[in-house]
């Protein structure tokens, strides 16, 4: 089984096993295009690595995905001071015929990513939401400059 691509895992697509021109879907060429598509492997075994946008504000780290299609108790959302990993399974509603597809680019099956921070966060006050496919993460920054004095208590 040949391994794909970093571009492959990253969007998703699919390898065409035979090379073939593009169609251009006008009235007079879909008959023809229908008849003889060429084949589409899938392999699912490996996962695909999610896009994500990183960024801060002042008070916190932000992390953001699209997940179209992802039920959120599908998705896992795991933290330390340190790192976050967002996986999940995207699962395919209805299946088709491979010769029945024009164009395969949607990417179904699991999928994760993991994210270094660049600074370290409070996993015990981060939230995450989903809106629209899109789920976006808040993570609290610690504030290293923070001192706390300690009570000496007197035994």
């Amino acid at each position: 089984m040949e391994k794909r691509s970093f571009f492959e895992r990253l969007t998703g697509s699919v390898k065409i096993d035979e090379p073939r021109n593009p169609v251009h879907l006008k009235p007079a060429n879909l008959s023809s295009a229908h008849a003889s598509p060429a084949p589409i492997s899938i392999e699912t075994e490996e996962e695909a690595q999610l896009t994500v946008d990183v960024w801060q504000t002042p008070d916190e780290i932000i992390v953001q995905s699209i997940v179209a299609g992802v039920k959120p108790e599908d998705l896992d959302v795991s933290i330390s001071q340190d790192s976050i990993t967002l996986s999940g399974k995207r699962e395919r509603v209805k299946e088709v015929s491979g010769s029945d597809y024009f164009y395969q680019e949607l990417y179904w099956g699991a999928f994760s990513r993991s994210v270094l921070l660049p600074q370290e966060i409070d996993p015990d006050e981060s939230e995450a939401t989903i809106k629209n496919g899109l789920v976006t993460i808040r993570l609290p920054k610690l504030d290293k400059t923070r001192i706390q004095k300690l009570k000496i208590k007197n035994e």
